[in-house]
């Protein structure tokens, strides 16, 4: 029986804040340069006031989000568990989500009092990312936010790997885990940033628990996670986490384990004005592709695509048309 969604996502939800900066705004500051850190919110109204702001790119982001996005433009469908406040930035997130066409859990439940999560993305000129984000009430998903009907009516569920961060967020993991199981329904988990899988490393390990489906990570995220220095032994290592993986290399392209072989995904050759995004987009182009009947190499290509479209602009999303166009490019 056909489900209605492909993917079932659940993650923080953020307004990013894009800004371009210097390394040297960065050192002055004392912000790791391409890591995600979690900040108060002082700190981060501080680095805004820092910065000259004129060029700031508003998106409803997360990391899960920016993947449902993705899944959508390409022409499917997913549906979106979140937590966002009764505040104007929570208008403006589900607003976003609307537009895009992906429900969400707050289209059956009510929004609390509070501060909606802001991320702010500093850009330098290198194409490398940075993200101080403020969870605010983000900061808070739980179990409450999860919609088990939305769960039993799609083809995957996709667990953001920051939840691990928060006691709630990881029982959000893995209850949603719990039901997707239960249900028949295939899992996929992202490691998100090398900052998360070394911290929660055991955490990580506790949701895996060498069932899931389908774990997306990048090279250095591989290392890390696995304890391994180069990337023959890390996806050697991976095979007892995950059924199945997706091992992101950068201008190297890819490479995918699909439960039997390795699968090389040659990248398309751009150059890279910004990453933000990037890894968002590969995993929404690929869970597209795989509940869409193209196989794990032809979505290999076309994630591999749609993210060398992404790095080579501003900002972490495509416009609707860009990714129909990849579509036929790819045909």
């Amino acid at each position: 029986m056909k489900k209605k969604y492909n993917v079932y996502g659940i993650g923080n939800a953020l307004v990013d804040l894009e800004f371009k900066v210097t390394p040297k705004f960065l050192k002055e500051h004392k912000v790791q340069k391409g890591l995600m850190t979690l900040v108060d919110e002082d700190t981060q109204h501080r680095l805004i006031k820092a910065i000259d702001h004129n060029d700031t790119i508003k998106k409803s982001g997360g990391s899960a989000a920016n993947t449902m996005i993705a899944v959508n433009q390409f022409g499917g469908k997913s549906f979106y568990s979140c937590k966002v406040a009764e505040d104007e930035f929570g208008d403006f997130y589900l607003k976003d989500m609307e537009d895009a066409g992906i429900p969400t859990n707050f289209d059956r439940q009510d929004r609390e009092e509070g501060i909606t999560g802001k991320c702010l993305v500093m850009i330098t000129e290198d194409a490398d990312r940075t993200m101080n984000t403020f969870l605010g009430i983000s900061s808070g998903l739980s179990v409450n936010e999860v919609d088990d009907r939305a769960i039993k009516d799609s083809e995957y569920v996709y667990l953001e790997g920051y939840l691990v961060a928060s006691e709630h967020g990881l029982e959000a993991m893995k209850y949603t885990k719990r039901v997707a199981e239960e249900n028949g329904i295939k899992t996929a988990i992202t490691l998100s940033d090398p900052s998360i899988a070394h911290a929660f490393k055991s955490r990580f390990r506790d949701v895996i628990g060498a069932s899931v489906d389908l774990l997306f990570c990048n090279e250095q995220e591989a290392k890390t996670f696995t304890g391994k220095e180069d990337l023959l032994g890390a996806r050697e290592a991976l095979k007892q986490e995950a059924k199945r993986f997706v091992i992101t290399q950068g201008k190297n392209g890819a490479m995918i384990y699909d439960g039997d072989t390795f699968i090389d995904i040659e990248p398309y050759d751009v150059k890279a004005v910004d990453t933000n995004g990037a890894g968002d987009m590969y995993a929404g182009a690929f869970l597209y592709g795989i509940t869409n009947d193209l196989g794990f190499a032809n979505s290999g290509k076309l994630a591999s695509l749609a993210g060398s479209k992404i790095v080579s602009q501003y900002g972490p999303r495509l416009k609707w048309h860009e990714a129909q166009e990849i579509l036929h490019e790819l045909k």
